[in-house]
């Protein structure tokens, strides 16, 4: 018999066992389904059975209901059920009346368990016990989508069941007549009843909840159509509460107002718990098609940012969890933390911030989390008492992660880590890194305690007690480099934690001479080029761990990392502060060794200011500063970086400068003639500048001279120094060091220069700059350009 004679479907459904549902208030019925096709005599082509499960949910079962009549109204509805287990069904229903409380909901709010997983949307209550759909009578239920309001629920109902089953999607995907049906309706219907619009954006969101299905989703714009809807029904939200309110305050001036009121209230409690539900589905339906981005992009400028954040003032828990997770993956766009900022996001937020459901809780630190990497928004996490909140969440461990990445991006800001004093974050964060099960402390919690312990007072709080024993011992057993460098920021604070390191210094030279780790190393240093105690005797530290030759090695070019380099040079820099540290520094050749790094290192501004650094500490000792005035060139890379672009640089360099001025006269000479040439140069610059902005032509008239500034040096320019006389150029080889205050040349050993009217026996007037070198004017007496005096003074004699 071929399969083209096929005419008939005999369906047939044997029943089975029944049970009760593990966690829900619920009955499964077993039963087993047998289909075969027959031909046109009668006779079976092909049969197939399969194992199937009903569950039926009585959620309205509670101590004082009815169980015979429950289980007599389950026992009508449920054609799988045959009448003899009626018996059977009262006592299950019995048993779950009397069953501790274990359902999906209680389970979620419990403390301690945390699924991190959102939840699928229930069907709508009430429609549990209804009739089992079948694809077969799917163009019947289409049909009832024709009908009234309450057929047109049933049928949706319906098809609902059939969506429900990923098995079925395909076939209904086919089937457009009755999805453009289900579009219809919903569009014009979805004001007249919740249970309707609830029941067609449900059968929706099963399509969206794979991928494949999105266009047909998009096809029929259901996203745009869900998204008015979801407006219309906050804004009668408002009104609903509005309207509460004022019979609220009616009933508090009339008492017999009071029982209209009640009425009210619970009638609002009804409304809100069934608009709560098309809420869920809807959110889920567009989180669901907000995968992809472009239209992520569309429901943002359809303001779906505003609908979410006013959702949050709702008290459904699964409706906040998926409003929540919804916000958390818009939020990692700038544009869209930007418009949560101005919807008052944080604010939102703190009511969640602590509250008993885990899941909530988990996914609003989340979110919180990811605004967090705005500063205003951690400046708001402060403001509104935040913190506090955090601190006490580190108790928990299914939120302990999140929690200390928030307190870490708070604590980035200076101003905020002194409000962690106020709190027990210190002594918690403390305990944690001490009984830490692993040999590294893990990342998220060391990096806070580092963050901290920037902080003067903080610093205090740890060292407390045992504390800074307790964090050295751990240390040093476990040679944990971030632990290290916690310690490292604790020892920048002048004042009595400072000297508790004393205890510790064999132990951090024995690091620095032996540990293999180069970032254990560098923390070491760091640590002993920060105790800068008066009292500490470096050059017996230099002596007894042998440490001279080590830092000279570590100092050649290209030796080792600069990060090490640099932490070298900090400590040669803390030693050289005392005399005679600084002699033996000197004597081994490390100044000459500094000045090659500085030539290698010359665009690393961080190592060429503490080389600078360390100059400028050996200057102040007699016997160093001889060596590095006497036999070394450090006083000429001196004067070359005292115009660097890095203030820092600019500013040691001319402390240093100015001490071996005081010393030095020869260097003193040539300080101050560099000083002048950059000055004068500078002037010149500013006002030739000046005279182009001005639009006055040419500097110097009708005179043909190149622009110098860009194409040549103002200081090769003999004639703005010398000036001219009858069109001859004087010679330019002579400095203004060797020119005397007429202008005429001094005989020590250069040539003496021609008499001319300009060095007459006119008026003198005698005019030197702030360095007491003169300055060149013309023959009129006034000076050249970019020098200015008043000629009041020049012609008051």
């Amino acid at each position: 018999m071929q399969v083209e004679d096929a005419r008939y479907l005999k369906r047939k459904i044997k029943g089975g066992s029944i049970d009760v549902h593990p966690t829900e208030k619920a009955l499964v019925v077993n039963y087993e389904l047998e289909a075969t096709i027959l031909a046109e005599t009668g006779d079976p082509m092909l049969g197939e059975r399969k194992e199937c499960q009903k569950i039926i949910r009585v959620r309205s079962l509670n101590s004082t209901t009815d169980v015979a009549s429950l289980a007599a109204e389950v026992v009508e509805r449920c054609k799988m059920i045959h009448p003899t287990k009626l018996p059977e069904v009262e006592q299950l229903l019995y048993y779950l009346q009397n069953r501790k409380e274990t359902s999906s909901t209680s389970a979620g709010v419990k403390k301690g368990e945390l699924t991190g997983k959102l939840k699928e949307p229930p069907p709508y209550e009430g429609m549990e016990l209804d009739e089992v759909a079948n694809i077969t009578d799917l163009d019947h239920y289409i049909e009832l989508l024709y009908e009234d309001v309450p057929e047109k629920v049933r049928g949706t109902a319906l098809i609902l069941q059939l969506a429900r089953n990923p098995d079925n999607l395909e076939e209904l995907h086919n089937n457009e007549t009755a999805l453009g049906a289900l579009v219809r309706v919903l569009r014009e219907d979805w004001k007249r009843s919740v249970e309707l619009a609830t029941n067609i954006i449900y059968i929706f969101f099963c399509f969206s909840s794979f991928s494949q299905f999105h266009g047909l989703v998009a096809h029929f714009k259901a996203g745009a159509l869900v998204m008015g809807i979801v407006e219309q029904e906050l804004k009668r939200h408002q009104l609903w509460t509005e309207e509460l309110k004022k019979k609220k305050k009616a009933a508090e001036e009339n008492p017999q107002t009071k029982k209209d009121y009640e009425k009210s209230l619970k009638k609002f409690h009804s409304l809100v718990k069934k608009q709560e539900q098309l809420l869920r589905v809807s959110f889920y339906l567009l989180l669901n098609l907000a995968e992809d981005t472009k239209v992520e992009i569309k429901m943002k400028n359809k303001n779906i940012i505003p609908l979410l954040i006013k959702t949050l003032d709702r008290d459904h828990h699964e409706l906040l969890i998926l409003v929540a997770s919804f916000l958390k993956k818009l939020s990692i766009f700038v544009e869209n933390k930007n418009e949560m900022a101005e919807n008052q996001i944080i604010e939102k937020l703190t009511k969640l911030i602590p509250c008993d459901h885990e899941d909530l809780l988990n996914i609003s630190l989340r979110l919180l989390l990811n605004l967090s990497f705005d500063a205003d928004m951690r400046s708001k996490i402060i403001k509104l008492g935040l913190l506090p909140k955090l601190v006490m969440l580190l108790g928990n461990e299914n939120h302990r992660l999140v929690t200390l990445c928030l307190l870490y991006h708070v604590s980035m800001d200076d101003k905020a880590k002194s409000m962690f004093t106020y709190t027990d974050c210190i002594p918690v964060v403390i305990r944690l890194i001490l009984e830490s099960p692993t040999d590294k402390v893990e990342i998220e919690l060391i990096a806070l305690a580092i963050n901290l312990a920037c902080n003067k007072r903080n610093a205090q709080i740890i060292c407390e007690g045992n504390g800074l024993r307790l964090l050295m011992r751990r240390a040093l057993k476990f040679n944990d480099p971030l632990l290290l460098k916690m310690i490292r920021n604790i020892s920048q604070h002048d004042g009595p934690t400072k000297h508790q390191f004393i205890d510790y210094i064999s132990d951090i030279a024995s690091i620095i001479k032996n540990a293999e780790d180069e970032e254990l190393v560098v923390e070491a240093l760091g640590i002993l080029a920060n105790l800068t105690i008066p009292d500490l005797d470096y050059e017996l530290i230099l002596r007894e761990y042998n440490l001279v030759p080590w830092i000279k090695s570590r100092l050649e070019p290209g030796a080792t990392e600069d990060d090490l380099v640099l932490e070298v040079v900090m400590l040669v820099g803390t030693v050289a502060m005392d005399g005679s540290c600084a002699a033996m520094l000197a004597n081994s050749g490390i100044i000459q060794s500094l000045i090659e790094l500085l030539n290698a290192k010359q665009e690393d501004d961080e190592i060429v200011c503490q080389i600078v650094y360390v100059f400028y500490e050996m200057v102040f000792h007699g016997a160093t500063r001889e060596v590095i005035i006497k036999q070394t060139q450090a006083p000429a890379y001196l004067i070359d970086l005292m115009h660097d672009k890095n203030a820092e640089i600019r500013k040691v360099c001319d402390n240093t400068l100015d001490i071996i001025s005081e010393f030095d006269e020869e260097w003193s000479v040539k300080i101050k003639l560099e000083k002048f040439r950059w000055h004068n140069s500078q002037w010149l610059e500013m006002v030739e500048s000046q005279q182009m902005d001005e639009g006055d032509g040419m500097m110097y008239g009708d005179e043909s001279y190149s622009p110098y500034i860009q194409e040549s040096d103002i200081l090769d320019r003999p004639d703005l120094f010398y000036g001219y006389e009858d069109g001859e150029l004087f010679d330019g080889s002579v400095t203004p060091e060797y020119v005397d205050e007429y202008g005429q040349p001094v005989n020590d050993g250069y040539p003496t220069r021609p008499d001319t009217a300009m060095f007459g026996n006119g008026p003198h007037i005698e005019m030197s700059d702030g360095y007491g070198y003169p300055i060149p004017v013309d023959e009129y007496g006034k000076p050249i350009h970019g020098i200015k005096f008043e000629d009041d003074y020049l012609y008051g004699h």
